[in-house]
């Protein structure tokens, strides 16, 4: 029973805290991205009528809903995720920000 009244360790409860602006901050990120490979898509698709780039723009805006809804949900229930996953989460956010950001590049 000990176990479970201890103080919790402060260097641990900010690196964990960290972790969870890093998810918050690249998944902000990610909107931005998706901002701007959208905007290109749109340009693309006015121009020429290609279908690809409006496959891609409803591929952006899917993703883009995607990442609002998950920079939401980190911030309004920061409390209710466990400590254990909170790695996971900022892992899924930058990986996925490597990926646009290469999305980006070879779309430009």
């Amino acid at each position: 029973m000990e176990k479970w009244l201890k103080a919790p360790n402060p260097a641990k409860t900010q690196h964990l805290d960290l972790m969870m602006d890093l998810a918050v901050v690249f998944s902000s990120l990610n909107v931005v991205a998706l901002v701007g490979l959208l905007y290109m898509y749109a340009r693309i698709v006015l121009r020429s009528r290609a279908l690809y780039p409006a496959g891609m723009m409803i591929f952006a805006v899917l993703l883009l809903l995607q990442n609002i809804l998950t920079a939401y949900s980190y911030l309004a229930m920061t409390t209710l995720f466990g400590d254990a996953v909170l790695p996971y989460l900022a892992s899924i956010s930058i990986l996925e920000f490597g990926g646009l950001v290469t999305l980006t590049r070879l779309s430009l």
